[in-house]
């Protein structure tokens, strides 16, 4: 849908969208809006133009954007035409059954189980997860019950006022292209949504399917120490009861929850976004750190499928970075494999933008390594992956079982990591420590530029192609590589890559959010003490912050 530019038109087709819509609530706004604009509201009107500013896109991340009527936002209308396009999509390639699963936020019920009737009537098994629960669940599901794809209504980290549509094929992946473009041409051809055929055989999951995950993240703990005492939030999200449950299961004591942000809350009242990432977010499970003793903090985002952690520092906490947690991961999965009598086997992977003391880690013990195109769907399909992680909190310590990012049983590794540790007088700092004296010390660091007008990431990316950057903060760019034109064998992407002699940085767009990414990382061997090549590091790395910030040039 091109966007529409003369009021009348613009009128005309929001008359017919509410004609169309089955929601009462968005009918409702939009026809506030129509006659806010028929009375000469030009603030309404500009909502309006925003409304139906083209089709919110389908693409590897499936529908991601703020609610409310509309081409360009997420609503039933949007949802039910991607699932009938979804629904021709499989029917023409052979797929029979989905799974639906569904987060606690506004609308997503609906959305679920709008798309299983739409699938239903389709001809296709439809199945949905009894209640609210974690994405990781949903992604398990596909792989348990056999079925042909699925789908997880969710906006993950997102503001409240946002959702989203992922969907997943039957390897338990979520799509990529092409698929992707051959899923949204079927959506494309779509027409008025009440003429699609819908059915009302759609199969309700009992706890069957949760219990069957929760058996499986249990079963990756191998024997050893219990002894660790955790703080856990769930961020208002669908991960709370079930991280408790796993966490149990496997002969740890229960967390000590944060009892405001427990309990599932579209609203998400306690943070200004709910993704442990963002400051703010994590002060309450801090707060409630500082006043006991704790071994760990465990965060996960509002739909589980990320982890963040926090440990004991010099009198006080901190907040490990996502790259840290990705370190300590790799190196755990390794140890395991010993502890368990293997000899170590098996890939470790993680995305470009990570950090790359992965691949030293993995060197190191022999193990193979891959690098990939960033998210989950792309690491995921990494032959004989044993673990993958991407520096935004996203782990993947059990490829088998839960083929995409899995903030629940990564969580139970890091408390099994932990209770090693401990039962040895150690911490999970003194193997950072260690990992740094061996390997170096990799400092990394994001900086991320929100922006109102997306045409300014574009011309930003322009103008670094057409520009060469030369030096950064002292270092010269030895080799500067465009990810739009495939570098390492992978596919293109949009993404420029600076390598200098011991740094890189890489920008690229965000693909769920208005901003554009810069990914810092330095490297300097440990050749005096730990503190003081830390320091250095740091100190360089600020330094490259400033730099790549004086580049952009961004607002």
């Amino acid at each position: 849908m091109t966007p529409v530019t003369d009021t009348a038109a613009l009128l005309s087709l929001a008359d017919s969208w509410a004609a169309q819509d089955p929601d009462p609530q968005t009918v409702g706004e939009l026809r506030d809006l129509i006659g806010a604009v028929r009375s000469g509201d030009a603030e309404a009107l500009r909502e309006l133009t925003d409304a139906f500013n083209g089709t919110l896109e389908f693409g590897t991340a499936g529908l991601r954007g703020r609610m409310g009527p509309g081409s360009n936002r997420m609503n039933r209308v949007v949802v039910m035409r991607a699932a009938a396009g979804l629904a021709h999509y499989l029917r023409d390639t052979g797929g029979d059954s989905v799974v639906i699963g569904f987060d606690a936020r506004h609308n997503s019920a609906h959305f679920a189980h709008d798309t299983a009737r739409i699938m239903a009537g389709a001809g296709i098994t439809a199945m949905v997860l009894p209640r609210p629960l974690p994405t990781p669940v949903l992604a398990f599901a596909i792989h348990h019950l056999g079925a042909s794809a699925g789908v997880m209504v969710t906006a993950s980290h997102n503001p409240a006022h946002d959702n989203g549509y992922k969907v997943y094929l039957d390897d338990g992946s979520q799509i990529v292209s092409p698929t992707d473009h051959e899923v949204a041409l079927r959506i494309q051809a779509v027409g008025r949504i009440d003429e699609i055929a819908v059915s009302d055989d759609v199969t309700t999951l009992d706890e069957s399917v949760l219990d069957a995950y929760v058996a499986r993240a249990v079963s990756l703990v191998g024997p050893g120490p219990r002894d660790v005492t955790c703080i856990a939030t769930a961020l208002h999200g669908v991960g709370g009861d079930v991280l408790s449950r796993v966490v149990t299961g496997a002969g740890f004591a229960a967390p000590v929850v944060v009892a405001a942000q427990q309990k599932p809350d579209p609203d998400f009242p306690t943070v200004a976004f709910p993704n442990p990432e963002e400051a703010g977010a994590m002060d309450l499970a801090l707060d409630l750190a500082r006043r006991g003793t704790a071994d760990i903090v465990i965060a996960n985002d509002p739909d589980a499928d990320r982890c963040a952690a926090a440990i004991p520092h010099e009198g006080d906490w901190r907040m490990l970075t996502g790259d840290e947690v990705g370190w300590l991961l790799g190196w755990w999965t390794i140890e395991r494999q010993l502890h368990l009598g293997e000899q170590p086997h098996g890939v470790l992977a993680q995305s470009i933008v990570s950090s790359d003391l992965l691949r030293a880690i993995a060197n190191g013990a022999g193990l193979g390594y891959a690098a990939t195109l960033t998210g989950f769907k792309w690491i995921s399909r990494v032959p004989e992956l044993v673990f993958g992680y991407e520096e935004a909190l996203g782990y993947c310590v059990d490829p088998s079982g839960v083929s995409d990012k899995d903030g629940i049983t990564a969580a139970l590794l890091l408390l099994e990591l932990t209770a090693h540790q401990k039962a040895n007088g150690r911490t999970l700092q003194n193997v950072l420590d260690e990992l740094a004296t061996r390997y170096g010390v990799y400092a990394t660091a994001q900086v991320s530029v929100h922006v109102s007008d997306l045409s300014l990431i574009s011309d930003a990316m322009a103008r670094l192609r057409s520009t060469p950057v030369t030096e950064l903060a002292g270092h010269a760019v030895s080799r500067c590589e465009d990810l739009e034109q495939g570098v390492d064998g992978l596919p293109p992407t949009d993404g420029l890559r600076f390598i200098m002699d011991n740094a890189r940085v890489i920008v690229r767009p965000s693909g769920t959010e208005p901003k554009l990414k810069c990914y810092l990382q330095v490297v300097l061997p440990v050749s005096e003490d730990l503190a003081t090549a830390r320091a250095h590091a740091a100190a360089e790395l600020q330094a490259l912050r400033d730099a790549i910030t004086d580049v952009l040039n961004l607002p």
